[in-house]
């Protein structure tokens, strides 16, 4: 399938290979990098090509320094395409997402290497590129995220997958995390095999765990999954090994549960076929004691026995282990194998529930936020992925919160959007001390499903999903939809409500960053990565930006005009200097430039146009069956009453007014200053400018008739190129947004006086789904409980025709400001990355400090 793509995809620049030189010119570049005397050379005419794939891979480093990656790049200029490698120089730009699947790319310089460990062996490196046009238009980047199962490396004659072009590894990784397979090396599926089972030739769990230290060989065993790991690439650059992976899975027979481990070649062989609910027949398997450290699932029957000192291990040699799997309709009675059982538990049960309590949810999506990366640890190249969730199943007006990391499910995690159902097995309960909600995370034993996923699956048979089906019976599609987001800024789980405990077990001084290394800070984000800093400083101005600033979009949605077109080095970043109160176009180049440019970004609105469709009957048409269930009718509004309560706390908390300050204007001024401001703005050493919302950083209003485009754009860049079959016009800019009228612009001054940031604070609130983001999160900040405020009341007077007796600086917001005049605070910054040069930084929270050593909320 992924050579037929990479086919598509040269046919499709055929048309445009004359910007690039005419046909060959790769290959003419590649024969001058080649016959150079310095085996380099940058071409008179750069030719212009397409990036087709951009693959990672373990670096080979120091046994000391900390795990990195290497990269390489398949390129096609219409006629024919090639493998390349990225000078390690210029990894910033793929881990920016600047260099990705489908950019346009003009080659400035290249070289030639030969592996001197091999005969005949050698790889182009790519030393120089210089953006030609942006990203590609014509074939589109549909793959839908993260990882897809076939490489752009494969030959177009079928044969074996390529392998990396350095060093000695056998296979690549997934380009954002090391959790998922990828590539042609993993099976898709083992079909079962019918095979004579001898049961008097069978040993069990509970024989084995009493005899193993006295015997080599064991008798072959016949288990069931219970449970299924993520994987776990454990690969280091001074250890040799085709494929350092493993799994655990838990597997019970008529005598109790044991683990059992995957290891390594076996890991790609296996994985995919080993799913919960399989039958396994082994064989020459060895028996280890148990790894102290790792996790354990928590057992659908509470009775079950747990031989928790040894290990089924199953390796590719010493011994060569032999797998069958079972057919479920082979499966006998009188074997005695346990059926797997779930502990489901309903929305209205949750909030009674212990911390850390194990348990099992599902639910119809409501939410579904952009994939975002979290750094494993500090400095590291090795990222979590994850995204939240909301999910309702009837039983409370209140939906799941889920944080879903991903599963070593690609296919599942990247096509979850609005109104699908959600199962989620081995959630864990998260309770904060200083939130009063609850969410729940994905735990090692984690698996997800979603529609086109249910089918055979042994949850099906609980009785609480068979409830939750019957609930669906009643549902209407409108009505539900119509309380659907997608992507965007999503800020939880909220700050707690003293800087000590936000601290927690961190001294304060390792947990504060100095104001002025936030461009350093803005710097080292890779893409996706998200990233909560605290720093100190005075709440100096504040603006407040709304469609009455620029042209008016239908519903409010905010746009913002990206005037770069860079793809310098990541190692400068171009929002990080001083304001000169100008823009400046950045040089469009791949090479590293020498300073950086000066850069202002401005808020802007754009026109757009709200597409009237039908509403279709998909919520009952794309479900999928759950024990043969038919499903999707009619949704109750019951957050209808809870959009009036919020408003209705909006103006009882705060007292927001609904006159105008002035009846000439008819509402109040749009910005505030402090007199220290004014006096020091024009003498700052540095002043750093991320206040610009992004469109994606606005939650969007899900469109089902355009569902995968909005998962393309909420999900990340993919790692292989691929042609869009189903052609649109529309874009993200074009999607109503779900969160208030505008946002606002908050300047923080350094204690020092000398150094300055503007950053953003976005009053999320959505009035068809209000439980989205809770206002009650920041009521013990003051003032941006009464930006949020206004935002939400903003709302509703337009949604009643009366946004003129609105206003965006209330008399409480001034009064809130003033009271922190010259005072020194904490500020909470989430920082992600974008991609290119997309940086949002949004404010979270203000601590005031009243004294040294006492932290006390706003």
């Amino acid at each position: 399938m992924q050579d037929a793509t990479l086919e598509r995809a040269e046919e499709n620049r055929a048309a445009t290979s004359a910007e690039g030189g005419g046909a060959f010119s790769l290959q003419r570049v590649f024969e001058e990098v080649q016959s150079s005397s310095q085996l380099s050379a940058a071409p008179a005419e750069p030719p212009a090509v397409t990036v087709v794939a951009v693959e990672r891979y373990l670096a080979r480093t120091p046994p000391a320094a900390p795990r990195q990656y290497w990269y390489d790049v398949t390129l096609a200029d219409g006629a024919r395409w090639h493998r390349c490698h990225l000078a390690p120089r210029l990894n910033g730009l793929v881990q920016r997402a600047r260099l990705r699947a489908g950019t346009r790319l003009r080659l400035t310089r290249c070289s030639f290497r030969y592996d001197e460990r091999r005969l005949n062996r050698g790889f182009l490196c790519l030393e120089g590129l210089e953006r030609a046009g942006g990203t590609t238009t014509g074939t589109g980047t549909t793959g839908t995220g993260t990882t897809g199962t076939g490489t752009a490396g494969t030959p177009p004659d079928g044969h074996r997958p390529l392998q990396p072009l350095r060093g000695d590894n056998r296979h690549y990784l997934p380009l954002w995390n090391n959790e998922d397979p990828y590539g042609d090396v993993w099976v898709p599926d083992r079909p079962p095999v019918r095979v004579d089972v001898d049961v008097s030739k069978l040993t069990n769990l509970g024989h084995l765990e009493r005899t193993w230290r006295s015997r080599v060989h064991f008798h072959p065993l016949l288990v069931r999954i219970l449970h299924k790991s993520r994987l776990r690439y454990y690969g280091k650059p001074e250890k040799k090994m085709d494929m350092p992976y493993q799994a655990y899975f838990e597997v019970a027979d008529g005598s109790g549960m044991m683990s059992m481990v995957l290891w390594n070649s076996l890991c790609p062989e296996w994985y995919h076929s080993m799913k919960v609910g399989t039958v396994l027949l082994l064989a020459k398997y060895a028996i280890k004691s148990s790894y102290p450290f790792k996790t354990h699932p928590t057992p659908g029957d509470s009775q079950m026995k747990r031989f928790a000192t040894i290990e089924i291990c199953l390796n590719v040699r010493d011994p060569p282990t032999e797998i069958s799997i079972i057919p479920e309709e082979m499966v006998k009675p009188e074997w005695g194998l346990p059926e797997v059982k779930y502990r489901f538990i309903t929305r209205s049960e949750l909030d009674d529930l212990p911390h850390n309590h194990s348990c099992d949810v599902i639910g119809l999506v409501t939410f579904v936020g952009r994939a975002e990366r979290a750094r494993k640890r500090e400095h590291s190249e090795d990222f979590w992925l994850y995204r939240w969730a909301h999910a309702i199943d009837g039983t409370s007006d209140q939906p799941f919160i889920l944080e879903l990391f991903a599963t070593s499910q690609p296919d599942v995690f990247e096509r979850i959007h609005p109104m699908t159902y959600l199962v989620c097995t081995q959630m864990r309960v998260m309770t904060e001390n200083h939130s009063r909600t609850v969410y729940l995370t994905t735990s090692n034993e984690s698996q997800i499903f979603i529609t086109g996923w249910h089918k055979g699956q042994p949850y099906t048979k609980d009785a609480k999903v068979k409830n939750f089906i019957q609930w669906t019976k009643s549902q209407n599609e409108a009505d539900q939809i119509k309380k659907t987001v997608i992507g965007g800024y999503y800020p939880f789980p909220r700050p707690p409500d003293s800087f000590l405990k936000y601290c927690k077990n961190n001294e304060v001084e390792s947990v504060l960053k100095p104001i002025g290394e936030i461009g350093k800070e803005v710097e080292e984000l890779h893409y996706r990565e998200h990233k909560r800093i605290a720093v100190q400083g005075i709440i100096s101005a504040i603006r407040y930006i709304s469609c009455s600033n620029a042209a008016e979009a239908p519903g409010g949605e905010l746009v913002q005009k990206d005037t770069s077109q860079s793809l310098g080095s990541s190692s400068v970043s171009q929002e990080d200097c001083v304001d000169k109160g100008k823009n400046e176009e950045v040089k469009s180049s791949l090479e590293p430039p020498c300073t950086p440019g000066e850069h202002q970004h401005q808020a802007l609105l754009s026109k757009g146009s709200s597409v009237k469709r039908k509403t279709t009957h998909r919520f009952r048409r794309d479900a999928e069956h759950l024990d043969e269930y038919q499903h999707g009718h009619s949704v109750q509004d019951k957050n209808g009453q809870a959009v009036s309560d919020s408003l209705q706390y909006c103006t009882d908390q705060e007292g927001v007014s609904n006159t105008a300050e002035t009846e000439d204007t008819g509402r109040t001024c749009d910005s505030w200053q402090s007199d220290l401001w004014a006096q020091v703005k024009d003498k700052l050493m540095n002043y750093f400018h991320h206040s610009k919302i992004f469109p994606e950083s606005i939650p969007c209003k899900f469109d089902y008739v355009h569902k995968d485009l909005l998962m393309q754009q909420y999900n990340l860049h993919a790692a292989v190129h691929q042609p869009v079959e189903a052609r649109t016009d529309k874009n993200i800019n074009d999607f109503k947004s779900a969160n208030g009228l505008g946002y606002y612009e908050v300047t923080v001054l350094g204690i020092n006086h000398d150094v300055a940031i503007d950053v953003a604070f976005l009053p999320l609130f959505c009035p068809d789904h209000p439980h989205l983001f809770h206002l009650e999160d920041i009521q013990n900040d003051t003032l941006l409980s009464c930006m949020s405020c206004i935002s939400a009341c903003q709302q509703n007077a337009a949604s009643t025709g009366r946004l003129c007796e609105t206003f965006p600086l209330s008399d409480e917001i001034v009064q809130a400001a003033k009271e922190l005049d010259g005072k020194h605070v904490i500020c909470i910054l989430d920082m992600c990355h974008l991609g290119d040069d997309k940086v949002e930084v949004f404010l979270s929270k203000i601590y005031k400090t009243v004294e040294p050593g006492v932290l006390d909320p706003v």
